[in-house]
């Protein structure tokens, strides 16, 4: 963030604070879809004005250099919401789109109903093709068949192409 002079970040999904609790962000705006969620990060950071916190059904077209989305794509089951939150979470960047996720469109036969695992940089490059994978991160803890300590996901840091804008 620093390195590229990043100030201000959207995340679609902040869920319950905990990841935000270790980051610092000069200007901050956190959407979930969940009041409860939303609720608790008020509560956690009530003494930060860099932070703010809305319900998804209150986004109203705000931008930020960077847009984040973590352990979110999987939980997206419906091909519709699938489809509309990837285009925001793009088209609501300037510059970077940060994504911690699985990218697989195998399906584990025992999986949870509220998971559906998707290639979604298969979307990225079909439905954006002014974004580049800047950078994939491998999970450390690579998922070997333990979903308690290893995991499907990774890091995929994409920026927005200088050519054409």
């Amino acid at each position: 963030l620093v390195q590229n002079s990043v100030r201000t970040i959207i995340e679609y999904g902040c869920g319950d604070g905990n990841q935000l609790k270790l980051a610092k962000y000069p200007a901050y705006i956190g959407f979930d879809v969940s009041r409860d969620a939303i609720s608790l990060c008020k509560d956690i950071f009530s003494k930060d004005n860099s932070k703010t916190f809305r319900l998804m059904s209150e986004y109203r077209g705000e931008t930020a250099q960077l847009t984040l989305s973590l352990d979110v794509i999987f939980h997206l089951v419906e091909d519709d919401v699938f489809y509309k939150y990837m285009e925001r979470l793009f088209d609501s960047s300037e510059q970077f789109v940060v994504i911690y996720s699985s990218n697989t469109d195998v399906q584990d036969r025992t999986r949870a109903p509220h998971v559906r695992h998707r290639r979604f940089t298969n979307w990225v490059d079909e439905q954006r093709p002014g974004w580049d994978l800047l950078q994939y991160i491998p999970n450390r803890y690579p998922f070997a068949g333990n979903p308690v300590e290893e995991s499907l996901a990774g890091f995929f840091i994409y920026k927005k192409s200088q050519i054409g804008t």
